[in-house]
């Protein structure tokens, strides 16, 4: 039900790029593709406009730029050498184009377009004209931009966010409020929300605060315990910048950062603005034949992902972070924003105020990925050895494709594995700074003293709309295996001793134990929260076919009933408030049928409309939903007060109780999964 563009291919490029412990290859699209051309572009200047007196800057290196001595030179050659294979890709996995930029050494030294950005004009990918959606990369700059204002003392990392809100509050759902860190970090316990997250037009793109107000999802974790990707979050730190400076967040992020970096060719805006939309590259959705062109899709969320950039542009962005160029954070600022400030376990890779860590042939690696529209869309920063990579593809099939560019990239800065047995990487280490990777080693749940058998969910999902239902779509069973070892997520993880354990591919996971009897299990992906016996897939599967069981027997009793009058020529001698009793009861066991039939139609279809919001049909699914549970209370009224002097003989009491039994069934998973028809959203 959840929109295509931000859940299945962002789940698959998260899985496969940056989470290799939990990958989840999605099968190549078999579309014929155009021809892929070789890069369109030469590495171009990395000269960029001077900083204006409105950002802070400096050319002094920070302490995270190329601090080891053992990193790899990557050269222009080297680079170039590394994706010459992507034409290749991009054609086998039926992706029109892709743009990437490489930079090391204070310098951009790979710089290329591959393929086209337009099938309709055959225009070629540029990177330093064509503009991407950067999705949720988007992110890292409203986190800068935050990083800003910490360094202006205008925002601290640890206070309420509700010190800073002016036309709306957050109820103390839990005794330590949300803070500023916790949305960086995707630790204030925001629940999922993707439905209606789009908008095709301007018009319905009401103001960021209204939005946020109007929108603001269940908390379902206390702040600071564990990780659960938040794009409300992120959207809420966008807005607390615009609280303390004054100032809008797209043009706050044109003035003091985009502006200063020399990122002429990157705006917020949207949609696009004229003097660079006819360079908008178009993205497409590789499902169809031939690949359709998605429309523009505006962000209402718009700090959490509405930039459109070039990849120059980004490499621009990427280099402020490595310490080279014109500079938007001062050193201190930009080394305590790179050092890690959560992590659910210190042997696993966390987040870095706004960056997710993860290890790169064992290379700590600053990372965000993000999907939107068709784009596919990664920024993979190297600190320790001053390089990094902007890479985005425009085709929903585009999450494999980059998954492989990101592995060469890694082969590029190290090319082989190191310090590990067996191929395994070390731990990565936390970053520079000391307070506030002092900080992450205090928060979140505690080590448990195993990982608890299980069915499992992201902790990543809705709970009080009727997205819940996506939880019983998406789940995975822990068990316990020979050896002391585990079966979770399609691998089999190896006890390493004090509560971790190992895939074969290097993956890392721990068992917490949380605050209200909550269990998670932690990897170096995605954080797994474990589910009540009663939203297991399992109980619910025994649930609906019993509910369906039941149903289908009403059709065997009318037919049965219509036999018998049939026979003898007159109606049953029952009365009428039974008869009234029987025919609401079956009725609505039918049509509980029929919604169910349709609800699993509609959730394994195309839900691409979802993003803009609940579509009227599914709204109409819902309330037939009510209609059967109406008819059914109505039913099982009728059945109490005509049960004695009914006329009707044992087997059809027997079955009423039968069909009022499936009834109920429907209507407890109906509740279960916000179903009833009011819980929208």
């Amino acid at each position: 039900m959840r929109p295509r563009p931000v859940t299945l291919v962002l789940a698959a490029a998260a899985a496969l790029v940056l989470a290799p412990a939990a990958a989840t290859s999605a099968a190549p699209t078999t579309a014929a593709p155009p021809t892929a051309a070789a890069p369109t572009s030469a590495a171009p200047t990395t000269t960029a406009a001077p900083p204006t007196a409105a950002a802070p800057t400096s050319a002094a290196p920070t302490t995270t730029a190329g601090t080891r001595t053992d990193c790899t030179p990557v050269t222009p050659d080297a680079a170039r050498a590394a994706f010459e294979v992507l034409p290749d890709l991009l054609e086998r996995d039926g992706v029109p184009g892709a743009v990437l930029t490489v930079v090391a050494d204070g310098a951009v030294v790979h710089a290329a377009g591959y393929g086209v950005a337009d099938l309709a004009t055959g225009t070629p990918f540029d990177p330093d004209r064509s503009l991407v959606r950067i999705a949720s990369v988007t992110k890292l700059l409203t986190a800068t931009a935050v990083m800003q204002q910490v360094e202006a003392g205008r925002l601290d990392l640890d206070a309420d966010v509700n010190r800073y809100l002016t036309t709306f509050r957050f109820p103390p759902t839990f005794p330590h409020p949300v803070t500023v860190r916790d949305l960086l970090d995707h630790t204030a316990g925001f629940e999922e929300r993707g439905v209606g997250i789009g908008a095709r037009d301007a018009a319905d793109v009401p103001p960021l605060a209204q939005t946020l107000a109007r929108d603001m999802p269940a908390r379902i974790y206390p702040p600071g315990e564990v990780a659960a990707y938040s794009n409300y979050g992120a959207a809420l730190a966008g807005h607390l910048v615009e609280q303390v400076s004054g100032e809008p967040y797209a043009p706050y992020l044109q003035r003091h950062v985009l502006d200063p970096l020399g990122m002429t060719r990157t705006t917020a805006v949207e949609p696009v603005p004229a003097a660079l939309a006819p360079d908008l590259a178009r993205s497409y959705d590789s499902d169809a034949e031939p690949p359709a062109p998605e429309p523009f899709t505006f962000d209402r969320l718009v700090p959490d992902g509405s930039v459109s950039a070039t990849a120059t542009d980004m490499a621009r962005f990427a280099l402020a972070h490595l310490g080279s160029g014109p500079r938007v954070l001062d050193p201190a600022t930009s080394a305590r924003m790179h050092t890690r400030s959560f992590t659910a376990d210190p042997r696993l890779p966390g987040s870095a105020h706004g960056f997710h860590e993860r290890a790169l042939h064992g290379r700590r690696a600053l990372v965000h990925d993000g999907s939107w529209e068709g784009f596919q869309s990664a920024l993979v920063l190297v600190p320790e050895c001053g390089v990094g990579m902007f890479v985005s593809v425009n085709a929903t099939a585009g999450a494999v494709t980059l998954g492989e560019v990101v592995d060469r990239f890694a082969g590029l800065v190290a090319p082989a594995p190191r310090g590990g047995r067996d191929g395994i990487d070390p731990v990565v280490a936390p970053g520079p700074g000391a307070e506030d990777g002092a900080a992450a080693a205090t928060r979140g749940a505690d080590l448990a003293d195993g990982p608890r058998e299980g069915f499992y969910t992201p902790t990543r999902h809705n709970e009080s709309t009727v997205e819940r239902l996506l939880v019983l779509l998406d789940q995975t069973r822990l068990r316990t295996a020979a050896g002391g070892g585990l079966q979770f997520a399609g691998t089999t993880w190896a006890p390493q001793g004090d509560g971790l354990y190992r895939s074969p591919d290097g993956g890392a996971l721990v068992g917490l134990d949380g605050t209200g009897g909550r269990h998670y299990v932690a990897t170096d992906g995605p954080d797994w929260v474990l589910l009540p016996a009663a939203d297991s897939a399992p109980v619910n599967l025994a649930v609906v076919a019993a509910s369906l069981l039941t149903s289908a027997t009403a059709l065997v009793a009318a037919g049965i009933g219509a036999r018998r009058r049939a026979r003898r020529r007159r109606p049953a001698d029952v009365s009428r408030r039974w008869r009234a009793a029987r025919v609401l009861t079956c009725g609505a066991s039918l049509g509980g049928t029929a919604v169910l039939v349709v609800l699993g139609v509609v959730v394994a279809g195309d839900t691409s409309d979802f993003l803009y919001g609940v579509p009227t049909g599914f709204r109409v699914l819902l309330g037939g939903g009510v209609a059967v549970l109406a008819a059914a209370f109505a039913g099982a009224g009728l059945t109490v007060t005509a049960w004695r002097g009914s006329g009707a003989g044992l087997a059809a009491r027997g079955h009423q109780v039968v069909l009022l039994g499936g009834l109920g069934a429907l209507a407890w998973f109906l509740a279960r999964w916000n179903l009833i028809g009011w819980q929208l959203g």
